[in-house]
Protein backbone atom coordinates (compact mmCIF):
# COMPACT_ATOMS: atom_id res chain seq x y z
CA UNK A 1 0.00 0.00 0.00
CA UNK A 2 0.90 3.81 -0.35
CA UNK A 3 0.70 4.98 3.52
CA UNK A 4 0.45 8.72 4.42
CA UNK A 5 2.11 8.90 7.80
CA UNK A 6 1.82 11.38 10.45
CA UNK A 7 4.68 11.67 12.39
CA UNK A 8 6.98 9.71 10.33
CA UNK A 9 9.77 11.08 12.29
CA UNK A 10 9.04 10.65 15.57
CA UNK A 11 9.39 7.60 18.01
CA UNK A 12 7.28 5.37 16.73
CA UNK A 13 7.29 6.68 13.40
CA UNK A 14 10.93 6.50 12.31
CA UNK A 15 11.40 2.35 12.62
CA UNK A 16 7.69 2.19 11.52
CA UNK A 17 8.57 4.13 8.32
CA UNK A 18 11.60 1.44 8.12
CA UNK A 19 9.52 -1.74 8.52
CA UNK A 20 6.93 -0.17 6.24
CA UNK A 21 9.44 0.75 3.42
CA UNK A 22 10.75 -3.65 4.25
CA UNK A 23 7.36 -5.07 3.53
CA UNK A 24 7.19 -3.01 0.49
CA UNK A 25 4.69 -0.46 1.50
CA UNK A 26 5.62 2.90 -0.05
CA UNK A 27 5.44 5.94 2.65
CA UNK A 28 4.71 9.36 2.43
CA UNK A 29 5.60 11.02 5.55
CA UNK A 30 4.14 14.05 6.84
CA UNK A 31 6.42 16.36 8.65
CA UNK A 32 6.64 20.37 9.67
CA UNK A 33 10.08 20.46 9.74
CA UNK A 34 12.46 20.63 6.26
CA UNK A 35 15.25 18.83 7.71
CA UNK A 36 13.29 15.41 8.68
CA UNK A 37 11.59 16.14 5.47
CA UNK A 38 15.50 15.33 3.78
CA UNK A 39 16.25 12.38 6.50
CA UNK A 40 12.58 10.63 5.64
CA UNK A 41 13.91 11.04 1.47
CA UNK A 42 16.89 9.46 2.74
CA UNK A 43 15.29 6.48 4.44
CA UNK A 44 13.34 5.68 1.24
CA UNK A 45 10.28 8.09 1.69
CA UNK A 46 8.37 10.69 0.37
CA UNK A 47 7.47 13.94 2.31
CA UNK A 48 5.17 16.69 2.89
CA UNK A 49 5.97 19.62 4.93
CA UNK A 50 2.47 20.56 7.06
CA UNK A 51 1.21 21.51 10.24
CA UNK A 52 -1.47 19.01 11.21
CA UNK A 53 -3.48 21.22 13.21
CA UNK A 54 -3.72 23.80 9.75
CA UNK A 55 -6.32 21.95 8.26
CA UNK A 56 -5.94 24.23 4.95
CA UNK A 57 -2.71 24.38 4.84
CA UNK A 58 -2.55 20.24 5.35
CA UNK A 59 -5.04 19.45 2.48
CA UNK A 60 -2.80 21.92 0.60
CA UNK A 61 0.08 19.78 0.89
CA UNK A 62 -1.32 16.45 -0.15
CA UNK A 63 -3.28 17.78 -3.18
CA UNK A 64 -1.23 15.82 -5.40
CA UNK A 65 -1.06 12.62 -3.17
CA UNK A 66 -2.42 9.43 -3.41
CA UNK A 67 -2.84 7.01 -0.94
CA UNK A 68 -4.20 3.78 0.70
CA UNK A 69 -4.14 4.30 3.94
CA UNK A 70 -3.33 6.91 6.84
CA UNK A 71 -1.38 6.36 10.13
CA UNK A 72 -1.71 8.98 12.73
CA UNK A 73 1.61 8.53 15.05
CA UNK A 74 1.63 12.46 16.43
CA UNK A 75 2.19 13.09 19.88
CA UNK A 76 3.64 16.46 21.62
CA UNK A 77 5.35 14.32 24.50
CA UNK A 78 8.96 15.69 23.37
CA UNK A 79 8.43 18.29 25.42
CA UNK A 80 9.48 18.45 29.38
CA UNK A 81 6.68 20.58 29.96
CA UNK A 82 3.96 17.86 30.92
CA UNK A 83 0.91 20.72 30.76
CA UNK A 84 1.95 21.36 27.58
CA UNK A 85 2.87 18.24 26.74
CA UNK A 86 -0.70 17.23 27.58
CA UNK A 87 -2.04 20.55 26.11
CA UNK A 88 -0.45 19.32 22.50
CA UNK A 89 -1.30 15.91 22.25
CA UNK A 90 -4.89 15.96 23.33
CA UNK A 91 -5.26 18.90 20.22
CA UNK A 92 -3.87 16.31 18.22
CA UNK A 93 -6.00 13.19 19.17
CA UNK A 94 -9.13 15.69 18.30
CA UNK A 95 -8.60 18.55 16.23
CA UNK A 96 -5.47 16.75 14.67
CA UNK A 97 -7.43 13.29 14.19
CA UNK A 98 -10.24 15.26 12.30
CA UNK A 99 -7.91 17.32 10.05
CA UNK A 100 -6.36 13.96 8.98
CA UNK A 101 -9.29 12.11 8.37
CA UNK A 102 -10.25 15.37 5.77
CA UNK A 103 -6.96 14.41 4.44
CA UNK A 104 -7.56 10.48 4.29
CA UNK A 105 -10.31 11.62 2.38
CA UNK A 106 -8.45 13.77 0.70
CA UNK A 107 -5.84 11.18 -0.67
CA UNK A 108 -8.55 8.57 -1.29
CA UNK A 109 -7.29 6.49 1.50
CA UNK A 110 -9.95 3.77 3.07
CA UNK A 111 -7.98 2.58 5.67
CA UNK A 112 -6.84 4.77 8.35
CA UNK A 113 -4.48 2.93 11.56
CA UNK A 114 -4.49 5.72 14.70
CA UNK A 115 -2.38 5.49 17.94
CA UNK A 116 -3.62 5.71 21.55
CA UNK A 117 -2.86 4.72 25.10
CA UNK A 118 -3.33 1.87 27.66
CA UNK A 119 -4.29 4.75 29.87
CA UNK A 120 -8.00 5.36 28.35
CA UNK A 121 -8.57 2.35 30.40
CA UNK A 122 -8.09 5.03 33.73
CA UNK A 123 -5.40 6.41 35.98
CA UNK A 124 -6.34 3.98 38.72
CA UNK A 125 -5.62 0.58 40.66
CA UNK A 126 -7.35 -1.88 38.55
CA UNK A 127 -6.17 -4.95 40.86
CA UNK A 128 -5.29 -8.63 39.59
CA UNK A 129 -7.95 -8.57 36.92
CA UNK A 130 -6.56 -8.92 33.43
CA UNK A 131 -7.90 -5.91 31.03
CA UNK A 132 -8.84 -6.92 27.35
CA UNK A 133 -9.94 -4.58 24.58
CA UNK A 134 -13.55 -5.06 25.92
CA UNK A 135 -13.10 -3.15 28.65
CA UNK A 136 -14.78 0.00 29.16
CA UNK A 137 -12.12 2.78 27.72
CA UNK A 138 -12.43 6.46 28.26
CA UNK A 139 -14.87 6.72 30.91
CA UNK A 140 -14.96 10.65 32.30
CA UNK A 141 -12.70 11.54 35.31
CA UNK A 142 -12.09 14.92 36.57
CA UNK A 143 -9.15 17.33 35.93
CA UNK A 144 -6.38 17.32 33.58
CA UNK A 145 -6.33 13.65 33.82
CA UNK A 146 -9.56 13.56 32.47
CA UNK A 147 -8.72 15.94 29.72
CA UNK A 148 -6.43 13.17 28.39
CA UNK A 149 -9.06 10.41 28.46
CA UNK A 150 -11.41 12.54 27.13
CA UNK A 151 -8.76 13.09 24.03
CA UNK A 152 -8.67 9.82 23.99
CA UNK A 153 -11.74 8.33 23.33
CA UNK A 154 -12.62 11.12 20.72
CA UNK A 155 -9.98 10.22 18.68
CA UNK A 156 -11.12 6.09 18.65
CA UNK A 157 -14.66 7.59 18.65
CA UNK A 158 -13.98 9.69 15.08
CA UNK A 159 -11.55 7.00 13.29
CA UNK A 160 -14.70 4.35 14.33
CA UNK A 161 -17.33 6.10 12.79
CA UNK A 162 -15.79 7.75 9.61
CA UNK A 163 -17.58 7.15 6.92
CA UNK A 164 -16.18 5.03 4.35
CA UNK A 165 -13.25 4.64 6.19
CA UNK A 166 -12.01 1.47 8.09
CA UNK A 167 -10.77 2.67 11.11
CA UNK A 168 -8.45 0.81 13.41
CA UNK A 169 -6.49 1.90 17.26
CA UNK A 170 -3.53 0.72 18.49
CA UNK A 171 -3.57 1.16 22.66
CA UNK A 172 0.19 0.59 23.21
CA UNK A 173 1.67 0.42 26.83
CA UNK A 174 5.07 2.20 27.94
CA UNK A 175 7.07 2.94 25.21
CA UNK A 176 11.08 2.35 25.25
CA UNK A 177 13.90 1.74 23.08
CA UNK A 178 16.64 2.83 21.60
CA UNK A 179 15.96 6.95 22.06
CA UNK A 180 15.95 10.16 23.77
CA UNK A 181 13.56 9.41 26.48
CA UNK A 182 15.38 5.63 27.69
CA UNK A 183 18.77 7.58 27.59
CA UNK A 184 17.29 10.14 29.87
CA UNK A 185 16.17 7.73 31.97
CA UNK A 186 19.74 5.51 32.12
CA UNK A 187 20.91 8.83 33.00
CA UNK A 188 18.74 9.54 35.93
CA UNK A 189 19.20 6.28 37.12
CA UNK A 190 22.96 5.97 37.43
CA UNK A 191 22.60 9.50 39.32
CA UNK A 192 19.98 8.46 41.74
CA UNK A 193 17.68 11.02 40.91
CA UNK A 194 14.84 8.93 40.02
CA UNK A 195 13.18 7.36 43.56
CA UNK A 196 10.50 5.05 43.32
CA UNK A 197 7.28 4.02 45.90
CA UNK A 198 8.40 1.96 48.44
CA UNK A 199 5.50 -0.10 48.06
CA UNK A 200 6.98 -0.53 44.41
CA UNK A 201 4.04 1.18 42.63
CA UNK A 202 1.66 -0.26 40.16
CA UNK A 203 2.03 -2.67 37.49
CA UNK A 204 2.72 -1.26 34.01
CA UNK A 205 3.07 -2.34 30.43
CA UNK A 206 5.60 -1.97 28.42
CA UNK A 207 6.32 -2.32 24.40
CA UNK A 208 9.68 -1.68 22.52
CA UNK A 209 9.40 0.53 19.84
CA UNK A 210 10.47 -1.51 17.55
CA UNK A 211 7.71 -4.31 18.27
CA UNK A 212 4.99 -1.36 18.32
CA UNK A 213 6.10 -0.59 14.71
CA UNK A 214 5.76 -4.13 13.70
CA UNK A 215 2.59 -4.66 15.42
CA UNK A 216 1.64 -0.89 13.63
CA UNK A 217 2.44 -2.76 10.28
CA UNK A 218 0.44 -5.59 11.13
CA UNK A 219 -2.45 -3.69 11.98
CA UNK A 220 -2.31 -1.51 8.75
CA UNK A 221 -2.12 -5.45 6.92
CA UNK A 222 -4.76 -7.66 8.63
CA UNK A 223 -6.52 -5.06 11.39
CA UNK A 224 -10.08 -5.34 11.59
CA UNK A 225 -12.19 -2.26 10.99
CA UNK A 226 -13.61 -0.93 13.86
CA UNK A 227 -10.92 -2.79 16.31
CA UNK A 228 -8.56 -1.81 18.97
CA UNK A 229 -5.56 -3.54 19.78
CA UNK A 230 -3.30 -3.48 22.98
CA UNK A 231 -0.09 -3.40 22.09
CA UNK A 232 1.88 -4.38 25.28
CA UNK A 233 4.88 -7.29 25.68
CA UNK A 234 4.06 -10.31 27.85
CA UNK A 235 4.51 -9.87 31.42
CA UNK A 236 3.46 -6.44 33.80
CA UNK A 237 6.24 -4.88 35.81
CA UNK A 238 6.14 -2.86 38.81
CA UNK A 239 7.53 0.51 37.98
CA UNK A 240 10.26 -0.41 40.88
CA UNK A 241 11.42 -3.42 39.35
CA UNK A 242 11.79 -1.90 35.92
CA UNK A 243 13.67 0.98 37.17
CA UNK A 244 15.69 -2.36 39.18
CA UNK A 245 16.58 -3.74 36.53
CA UNK A 246 18.10 -0.84 34.51
CA UNK A 247 20.29 -0.40 37.67
CA UNK A 248 21.21 -3.89 37.53
CA UNK A 249 22.48 -3.87 33.38
CA UNK A 250 24.00 -0.31 34.59
CA UNK A 251 26.49 -1.42 37.61
CA UNK A 252 24.73 1.04 39.91
CA UNK A 253 22.80 1.20 42.90
CA UNK A 254 19.09 0.72 42.67
CA UNK A 255 16.89 3.77 42.61
CA UNK A 256 15.92 4.98 46.58
CA UNK A 257 12.59 4.32 47.86
CA UNK A 258 10.50 7.01 49.09
CA UNK A 259 7.18 6.61 50.73
CA UNK A 260 4.38 6.80 49.04
CA UNK A 261 2.57 9.55 50.23
CA UNK A 262 5.14 11.84 48.64
CA UNK A 263 4.54 11.19 44.99
CA UNK A 264 0.96 11.89 45.39
CA UNK A 265 0.90 15.39 44.72
CA UNK A 266 3.06 15.52 42.02
CA UNK A 267 1.20 15.99 38.82
CA UNK A 268 1.16 13.11 36.89
CA UNK A 269 3.99 10.80 38.53
CA UNK A 270 1.70 10.80 41.45
CA UNK A 271 -1.46 9.22 39.12
CA UNK A 272 1.35 7.13 37.65
CA UNK A 273 2.30 5.77 40.71
CA UNK A 274 -1.07 4.82 41.69
CA UNK A 275 -2.25 3.12 38.44
CA UNK A 276 -1.58 -0.16 38.27
CA UNK A 277 -3.40 -2.49 35.47
CA UNK A 278 -2.61 -6.10 33.62
CA UNK A 279 -3.07 -5.64 29.92
CA UNK A 280 -3.51 -8.71 27.92
CA UNK A 281 -1.63 -9.09 24.03
CA UNK A 282 -3.76 -11.97 23.04
CA UNK A 283 -6.17 -10.02 20.59
CA UNK A 284 -3.64 -8.58 18.99
CA UNK A 285 -1.80 -12.19 18.98
CA UNK A 286 -4.28 -13.41 17.35
CA UNK A 287 -5.99 -11.42 14.80
CA UNK A 288 -2.63 -9.45 13.84
CA UNK A 289 -0.58 -12.76 13.65
CA UNK A 290 2.11 -10.26 15.72
CA UNK A 291 4.33 -11.45 18.45
CA UNK A 292 6.65 -8.57 20.73
CA UNK A 293 10.56 -10.09 19.66
CA UNK A 294 11.37 -8.54 22.52
CA UNK A 295 8.74 -9.89 25.33
CA UNK A 296 9.89 -8.85 29.06
CA UNK A 297 11.20 -5.49 29.47
CA UNK A 298 14.12 -7.44 31.02
CA UNK A 299 15.21 -8.67 27.76
CA UNK A 300 15.06 -5.50 26.14
CA UNK A 301 16.99 -3.35 28.94
CA UNK A 302 19.42 -5.44 28.63
CA UNK A 303 18.99 -5.04 24.65
CA UNK A 304 19.41 -1.09 25.14
CA UNK A 305 22.52 -0.82 27.82
CA UNK A 306 24.35 -3.59 25.86
CA UNK A 307 24.08 -0.83 22.51
CA UNK A 308 25.11 2.06 25.01
CA UNK A 309 28.30 0.83 26.09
Amino acid sequence: MKVLLAGASGAVGTPLTRQLIAAGHQVVGITRSKANAERLWHAGAEAVVADVMDRQALLDAVREVRADAVIHQLTNLGTTNMRKAFQGTNALRTTGTANLLAAARAVGAHRFVTQSIIFGYGYRDHGPKVITEEAPFGEPVPGMLGKVVAALRANEEQVFTADEIEGISMRYGFFYGQDAVIRTIFDLVRKRRLPVPSSGGGFADFIYLDDAAAATVAALEKGRAGQAYNIVDDEPVRLADFLDTVASELGVRRPRRMPDWLFRPIPYLGAIARTSMRVSNAKAKRELGWTPTVSTHREGIRLIANASR
